[in-house]
Parts: C-alpha cells; structure tokens; sequence
C-alpha cells in the first residue's frame, strides 16, 4: 500500500496519508508498488466522482500487467461513490474519451502508462464531454486521495474483469469505430484508384484489437488497404520494447519493416495509442510538423475555410498550408488541456502539436491515434501523391532541425542570454509559450519543461538556403553559456 510515513505530533500518532507523488500536470503517473497501487487508484477513482459529482464513469485499461486489476478498483472506487460504471476491457484512450462523450457520462478513466517504462502504470481523466478536468478540480482530486484513509477500500464491492457494473451492455468499439472513421472523412470513393500498403507497428500495446476493428469496417465500406500489422498482439512484457516511437533508437523496428514490405508508408502507435508516428516509403521518420501541416490540409479538404489549432514550436509548414488552403491558423500553448481549451474557444475543426498528439472537433475535442492515418489516406488519394512525395516537398521548402533537449542547471538564465541576443534583431517575438524569435528567413522556439531542468529547442528555416547547423551550434552556445 503506497502511503507516506506515520509521524508523531504532540506525542500523538497521526493516520498516515497517502502518497499522491505519482499526480502530474495533467495526469498521474507512477512506479507500480513505489508511488501508485490499486488502493490509490480506488481513492483516486472515488474522489473523481465525488469532486465531478459524476454519476456515471467509463473505465478502460491498456496491456499492462497490473492494468486489468487497476481498471477493477477504479471501479470499485467509483461505485463506492455512487456512479454506475461501463467498462471497456482492454481499449485505448481515446475508446475511453469516446464512450464518454458519446453516452453522456460524467467520467473517464483510462489506466495507462502510455510509453512510460514497464515498471511504471498511471490513470488518464476526464469529465463530462471528454473534456479535461481543470487544475482546480485536478488538486481537489489529489486532496480528496491524499486525506481519504488507507483501509477506506477494504471493504469495497468486487467487480468483475472488465469492471462492469449497472450499465446495459453496448457494442461499445463498434461505436467508437464507425465515429473514427466518420471524422477522418475516409470513403471508398477516395481509395479505389489506388490500394494503399501500410505498415502497422502496434508495439505489443493495445493498439491490435482496436486496429483490427477498423481495418475490417474499413473493407466492408470498400476502402481498399493493404494492411500488414507486426506486434499486434498485446503484452505485458512487451517483447519488442515499451512502444515509444517517438525515440530515434526505436525507429528501425518500423522504418526495416517499411523498406523490406516495400510499403507507401508506415504507422507506429504508442501503447495506449491516442498517439501515431509516420514513416515514409524510404523508411524515414516524419517529423510532427510535417503531420500536422498534411492533416490541416486534409481538414481544410473537407470543411473550407475552417480553423485550426498549431502549437508554436515548429509554424511555418502549418501556417502556409493553412494560409493556402483559405484556412484560419490559431496558435496555442503546448499542452493537450491547453491546445483542447483553445479548439472549443474558436470552434476549431483540427489541433495538432508536433509532438504527434492530433484533436479533433467531431471527436469531442480528443486526441486520436486512428484518425490521422485514416485521413493521410484520404489526402494522399484527393491529391494524388505518395506521403513520401508530400513530406519531400516540405522537408526541401521547411527544413527543421528536430527537438533538441538541453541538459540545464539554470534554465532560467539560459533564456535570459537568448532574449539579449535575439529579440533586438528579431522580426517578430513571441514569449507566449517560451520564447520564439523569427529572424525573416528562419526562427527558432525554446521552451523550458515543467518536469525537468531541460530546455526544448526547436529551429526551422524558410529554405534549404539557410544553414539550420549554424543555427543550432550557435543557439547551443548560448543556452550552454560559452562563447557564441
């Protein structure tokens, strides 16, 4: 049981309170048997609903060893406060933001630890519509947990494996299937000229089943795939490695599988999936920018003239696309509440960070790792182009140099040395998210973490005729303290 010292006041012993360590800025995140078990869980579950006044609650679960036996005390826990609970088995995290929207109820709770290490487990929440709990009913979420007594689930009522209790059974994935596919606009009509190969890479997370779902809609709607799948089966020992495409280290695994099928293009999820990662025909990883530029486009294909949410790290491919199309660009601080706030504000059809987290308006303003490929396809069909030609093309007229993390003592002060240096020269200063100095013909954004003494740079140029190397070595200076 996962709780903090026993102290003496006054002679007197205190009840010993919980550790809520593992609560993050948006989420919480732990070591299984250090900082989360199943008795947070329970607490965290049953302050939830009391803090929402949630009557009903949707539980999920991702492939995770401890995850099936969280998923039933989340339950436990909500029902001990009063909700009904529909459970949704082994699912991804946006199944959980689904079932929730589209059923009208007042909670979801995904047990995850996305793509954090084997050790780890966590649980991802939401409100009523999906939407994300603000920071003050978060911290009256962590109050509740920390204060509630250790033994308080002692005597709690079993739920069966799923979690389910006082709900009508409902084809749940089905549901969420038709919704996927609906949003990303994929038709028959679009792909029967050509038959797209893709390589999916589910990383032995919980991607499968729910991949397997759509791919068969898909072919009974006639939208013609040549799907290949490799580690589709979900496991909790992931014998492939925690799936994190998002590391270079890991990208062979799926750029090899690409280049040997001879495939248009490759798909890596992460392990709860509200993440995907995309690889060109030659095997090459595609930048987030570049995503979030294409699937502007594809939204703007669908709906004219419509807005969309970007984040301020890498702008320029995004902004001109959707300048082209006859779109609206909003930007957004990064940060998936941040970036879903900002979308219901202006009504945005489409929100992206490059950091391969994709909103969408018809899907509750949510995070999907379905939808993106499934509107890649329809784009690449309209168009007529391969992902390989339409991501060359912005790599030659938008090349970027990557997120780059700076190792800082004082990151505080490394920022300071950057706005003395630049902002005097700098065509246009954003201190919205960090700090962003566009130069004229390239620009560059360094954010410091929240989490960790690190600084996030990012450098992007307006043509290959711009040297990013010089660039980022002499931004390196600076943040590092040398000489520039």
């Amino acid at each position: 049981m996962v709780m903090l010292d026993v102290s003496l006041l006054n002679g007197t012993m205190t009840s010993p309170r919980r550790d809520t360590s593992a609560f993050k800025a948006y989420d919480i995140r732990g070591v299984v048997g250090e900082n989360i078990d199943a008795d947070l869980v329970e607490c965290v579950a049953r302050a939830a609903v009391e803090v929402l006044g949630a009557t009903s609650a949707a539980v999920g679960f991702d492939a995770r060893e401890t995850s099936s036996d969280y998923a039933q005390a989340a339950a436990r826990g909500c029902m001990n406060a009063g909700a009904s609970v529909l459970g949704l088995g082994l699912c991804g995290t946006e199944e959980v933001y689904h079932a929730v929207g589209s059923n009208g109820l007042g909670l979801g709770i995904m047990i995850t630890a996305s793509h954090n290490p084997i050790d780890h487990n966590g649980l991802k929440l939401v409100g009523p519509n999906a939407r994300p709990l603000t920071e003050n009913e978060f911290a009256a979420i962590r109050k509740r947990a920390a204060s509630t007594p250790v033994s308080a689930g002692k005597s709690s009522p079993p739920a069966n494996p799923d979690g389910k209790a006082n709900q009508p059974e409902l084809d749940l994935r089905q549901a969420y299937v038709q919704s996927a596919i609906d949003v990303a606009g994929v038709t028959s009509e679009a792909t029967l000229r050509r038959t797209t190969r893709i390589l999916f890479n589910c990383g032995n997370g919980a991607a499968g089943p729910t991949l397997k779902a759509i791919l068969s809609e898909l072919a009974v709607r006639g939208v013609q795939i040549d799907a290949h799948v490799v580690h589709g089966l979900p496991d909790p020992t992931f014998p492939n490695g925690i799936p994190n495409p998002l590391l270079p280290k890991n990208h062979a695994a799926t750029a090899s599988e690409v280049v040997r099928l001879g495939a248009d293009f490759g798909v890596a999820f992460d392990g709860d999936f509200d993440r995907c990662f995309f690889f060109d025909g030659a095997g090459t990883f595609v930048g987030g920018e570049y995503v979030v530029a294409l699937l502007a486009e594809a939204n703007l294909r669908r709906e004219a003239g419509c807005t969309i949410v970007h984040d301020p790290r890498v702008v320029y491919a995004v902004r001109d696309k959707i300048k082209a199309a006859g779109g609206v660009a909003i930007q957004s601080r990064t940060g998936h509440a941040l970036v879903k706030a900002k979308m219901r504000e202006v009504g945005a059809a489409y929100g992206g960070e490059m950091s391969a987290h994709h909103y969408f308006r018809d899907f509750f303003y949510c995070d999907s790792g379905m939808i993106p490929w499934m509107a890649i396809i329809t784009l690449l069909a309209a168009e007529e182009k391969t992902l390989s030609e339409c991501v060359a093309a912005l790599r030659a007229a938008y090349p970027s140099s990557g997120e780059i993390n700076f190792q800082i003592e004082n990151k505080w002060d490394a920022l300071e040395r950057l706005r003395a240096a630049y902002v005097p020269h700098a065509a246009e200063v954003d201190e919205g998210d960090g700090l962003s100095c566009d130069m004229g013909a390239w620009r560059f954004n360094v954010r410091a973490s929240n989490t960790e003494d690190l600084l996030r740079l990012n450098v992007e140029a307006r043509s290959q005729a711009v040297s990013l190397g010089k660039c980022v070595a002499q931004l390196s200076k600076i943040i590092e303290g040398t000489k520039a």
